[in-house]
């Protein structure tokens, strides 16, 4: 799986996965064309990044491609250790991969060329184009929710609440087949997070639920600094862009932080869940336009389950079916 992630663009994600399977890019595709960063092609063609430095800057010393016309900056998201950072990079067209493809005379350059003629003829010719890892991200989301099922005995309502996310899901299945028929956009984060919430104001609330629900002593009793830690992380910015796009993002990320880190001695799922639909509430989206909840009691259930029986590397796909489910209610 890639390490990178191309982010704040507006173009298409393709994914290449060479065909033993060793390598796996997401690919931007965008005015007609394919695009990847140099990191990105230090892995597609097994080379050192500063060799493919070096044979970029030939090819334009060379006068054999124009840079202007080839590269384009935008920003990428990195897993750097156990972070995700941010950062400024360079990003260089089909025409400079196949170029380096060609210095570094490697087979895996024929093979991603080969691939990539594909791709375009498909999104020219035909008006669309397949997106492997959009139909594996909502296939997941459902086996998720049925591992999710195995992994514990449910109570009745527990089932009912995972039924619920398997009839709501139902709709963002829908919308992968209108995307790759070009008859919808994308879905994306589309509601700007205003209000951001702060650590005082979270604990006020987790107090208050303690005592409402009448629960032990235990209940919200910090036993780290996730909580001050979740808050922070989803307003994150580096170098003026923040690293969570929009109040679904932001909100999709502050239930999976608050329920997967265990920042609570006891009361982890119903404090993620409380403090999720009051950042909603103070950003004004708790409610869709006609005055019905953006999700549901038993939606919410599920999804806090969910995230709390997960596996670490199932993280991603359970931020993508909140911001799906978010997106969507709207």
């Amino acid at each position: 799986m890639s390490d990178e992630t191309l982010g704040g663009l507006h173009g298409e994600m393709v994914l290449y996965q060479a065909a033993d399977g060793q390598v796996s890019i997401d690919v931007r595709l965008e005015h007609d064309s394919l695009w990847l960063s140099q990191r990105q092609m230090s892995r597609l063609f097994d080379k050192d990044s500063d060799t493919i430095g070096l044979h970029l800057r030939n090819i334009y010393d060379e006068g054999e491609l124009e840079e202007s016309s080839n590269t384009e900056e935008s920003s990428v998201v990195q897993d750097e250790g156990k972070r995700q950072v941010r950062r400024r990079v360079r990003l260089y067209n089909l025409d400079a991969i196949i170029s380096v493809g060609y210095r570094v005379n490697s087979k895996q350059g024929t093979r991603f060329r080969i691939w990539a003629t594909r791709v375009l003829r498909d999104h020219l010719v035909k008006g669309y184009s397949l997106n492997e890892k959009r139909l594996r991200d909502l296939n997941q989301a459902v086996r998720l929710i049925v591992d999710t099922a195995r992994r514990r005995d449910l109570s009745d309502d527990e089932a009912k609440a995972l039924l619920a996310v398997v009839g709501d899901y139902n709709q963002a299945l829908g919308l992968l087949d209108d995307y790759d028929h070009e008859r919808v956009v994308k879905p994306r984060s589309v509601l700007p997070a205003t209000y951001a919430l702060g650590y005082d104001e979270a604990l006020r609330i987790v107090e208050q639920l303690q005592r409402r629900s009448g629960a032990s002593s235990l209940f919200g009793m910090e036993k780290d600094s996730s909580l001050a830690g979740a808050l922070g992380a989803i307003m994150q910015t580096f170098d003026g862009e923040e690293l969570y796009h929009g109040l679904e993002e932001k909100a999709a990320h502050l239930l999976y932080f608050l329920v997967k880190n265990h920042a609570f001695v006891d009361g982890n799922k119903r404090i993620g869940a409380a403090l999720f639909l009051w950042f909603l509430e103070r950003n004004g989206a708790l409610q869709k336009v006609d005055g019905t909840p953006r999700v549901s009691n038993a939606t919410l259930v599920a999804l806090t389950l969910m995230i709390a029986e997960s596996r670490p590397d199932e993280k991603e796909a359970l931020t993508r079916i909140v911001m799906q489910l978010l997106v969507t209610g709207d």
